[in-house]
């Protein structure tokens, strides 16, 4: 019998573990014709201490969640907990939660210190705790010698670093981050990639992190959701939904993929491909147990033989051969039509030459 990837595991989370719990959480905009359904009985668990991303194309619905946790939404129907308690009578100024959005919204005229302490202040915090509580934000973000300038005169890194700072002072039970880097440059968003997970890490605190770019939610996250069209598809940790994608559009959305067909057999153990060749299936909940079928494959887990070798599983002739600095994408077009990608460091192939192509001994069945 084939093996089962689950599309979510949070049947099995322990309750005490749980920072947030949304429970068949709905919500929707507008009336009539014109009513949209963001989140669509959503049911989620994120932990403690961890880096929870929800990812997803526009629309999704992962910032409407975000905002029903942070308490600037109210949900139709359904419930959020956090830390066990109902939240949802609560304004946001009084649940334990800080967000930081997209635009920081720093005062110009303050220096990084006065930002940071800022929310302590408006709480009518002892001005002792406050500038014990900006010393300790100021040596986390690494900012001591710039706690005297104002943040206008700071590059966009570090702007984000006072606003992160500023949101983690009061020592929030959960941080929410809508999108946060999407503002940054190519490079300065990688290095900030880093420096959110060691804050998490070294704080503790429980970081719920927005997002529609794949490799920020692989670089960081502990976990991800995956959401489309208002639903969570999967939940996993970044190898999990990298390697054994559930459905068709989070292995479509995740990375490059090669999507073939094939045919279940022996009770869904077996996947038998259009060339004869048989191999061993996953099965996510939810797949059927026999049938034409779609599995995936990442071009990096497809290799290249000779047309005529035993252990080619399809063939094909290569269409192109594109570098991109860390090793090399082939394409070949499928005998019998279609086309798949092999991504190797390097390579003897040449344009026009028939290849065989190898796959995983075990591939996984999609979900559609």
């Amino acid at each position: 019998m084939g093996q089962e990837a689950s599309i979510a595991e949070e049947a099995s989370t322990d309750p005490n573990d749980v920072m947030v719990h949304a429970g068949s959480v709905t919500k929707t905009f507008g009336q009539g014709a014109g009513k949209i359904t963001a989140l669509d009985a959503v049911s989620v668990d994120i932990r403690k201490n961890e880096f929870f991303t929800l990812l997803g194309p526009s629309g999704c619905g992962k910032t409407t969640l975000l905002r029903l946790i942070a308490g600037f939404e109210l949900p139709d129907e359904g419930q959020i907990l956090l830390d066990g308690q109902e939240i949802g009578h609560l304004p946001p100024y009084k649940r334990p939660v800080n967000t930081v959005f997209q635009s920081y919204a720093l005062f110009p005229h303050m220096s990084v210190a006065r930002n940071i302490g800022f929310g302590l202040e408006m709480q009518g915090r002892p001005k002792s705790e406050i500038k014990e509580a900006v010393e300790r934000m100021l040596a986390l973000v690494q900012m001591e010698h710039l706690a005297d300038r104002r943040t206008d005169q700071l590059s966009g890194g570090q702007q984000q670093r006072v606003a992160l700072a500023r949101a983690l002072a009061p020592r929030p039970k959960v941080l929410l981050l809508d999108e946060p880097l999407s503002a940054l440059d190519l490079k300065l968003r990688k290095e900030m990639q880093i420096e959110l997970k060691r804050l998490q890490s070294e704080t503790g605190i429980t970081f719920v992190f927005v997002t529609h770019d794949q490799d920020e939610a692989l670089t960081m996250s502990d976990r991800i959701a995956v959401m489309k069209s208002g639903a969570i598809l999967q939940v996993g940790r970044p190898k999990e939904i990298y390697n054994n994608p559930a459905r068709r559009f989070v292995a479509d959305f995740i990375g490059d993929i090669n999507i073939l067909d094939g045919d279940l057999t022996d009770n869904g153990a077996h996947v038998i491909l259009p060339s004869g060749v048989q191999v061993g299936a996953l099965l996510a909940e939810g797949a059927a147990r026999e049938g034409r079928v779609s599995v995936a494959v990442r071009p990096e887990n497809m290799g290249l033989t000779e047309p005529g070798a035993p252990d080619a599983a399809l063939k094909g002739r290569v269409s192109n051969i594109v570098y991109f600095g860390a090793g090399h994408n082939i394409h070949v077009e499928l005998d019998g039509g279609g086309e798949v990608l092999v991504r190797r460091a390097q390579t003897n192939a040449q344009l026009g030459s028939e290849v065989g192509l190898t796959v995983p001994d075990t591939v996984q069945v999609l979900v559609d």
